[in-house]
């Protein structure tokens, strides 16, 4: 009995030809594989293929590169000269508002310093009034202060409205009031000037004030 199990299990232990073939195929197939393995080497970053970039691909990138920074120069040079143009723009705005305040605040100061002299001639006619004697000399002095204005006011632009026996015009002259007249040629004419009209240049700064006859 025990010799029969014996020559049993020898027999299980022994393959059949086409298991023995499929284990061979395989144990060659795991060999190649692990020769492959230890026969190829690791590939590092080194051995990595470079690409070369071509001249003309490296020309367009330089010239975007020089673009873009000439670009860059540039905008910061417009800003630059912005910042400068605002600063004199509000500099100049606020020296000529001074001006113009100054301007309005002492416009008559020319003027009034050409009338100061005939202001004096005044007072020294007036200083000698009371002591005077000759009523001869103190008119003679009150004509030349009088032509001294009157030359004055010329210089300066003024110019008298002619009024008396004029036709009266409804653009120079104001009618205060109407009276009768026996002469035929002074009918519709001025004659009498209660306060004289005048020109600056061209413009009418006063209109005459007078009376018409009918």
């Amino acid at each position: 009995m025990v010799k029969k199990k014996t020559h049993e299990q020898e027999g299980n232990k022994q393959k059949t030809p086409d298991e023995s073939a499929e284990n061979k195929v395989n144990n060659t197939t795991q060999e190649n594989i692990v020769t492959e393995k230890s026969e190829t080497p690791p590939v590092t970053d080194q051995e990595l293929p470079t690409v070369a970039t071509p001249p003309e691909e490296a020309a367009v990138a330089d010239k975007v590169v020089a673009e873009e920074k000439s670009a860059e120069e540039k905008l910061a040079e417009m800003q630059d000269k912005y910042i400068r143009l605002a600063a004199e723009f509000d500099n100049y705005r606020r020296r000529t508002l001074r001006e113009k305040i100054e301007l309005t605040k002492y416009a008559g100061e020319d003027l009034l310093l050409k009338i100061l002299p005939v202001m004096d001639d005044f007072e020294r006619a007036l200083s000698h009034l009371d002591t005077a004697t000759d009523c001869a000399s103190m008119r003679l002095g009150i004509d030349l202060i009088y032509g001294k204005f009157t030359e004055f006011l010329k210089q300066n632009g003024l110019k008298e409205i002619e009024a008396l026996n004029c036709v009266f015009d409804l653009n120079l002259h104001d009618a205060v009031a109407k009276v009768a007249v026996e002469e035929e040629e002074k009918k519709g004419k001025i004659v009498d000037v209660i306060q004289k009209g005048y020109y600056l240049g061209d413009r009418i700064i006063r209109h005459s004030k007078v009376v018409v006859g009918e």
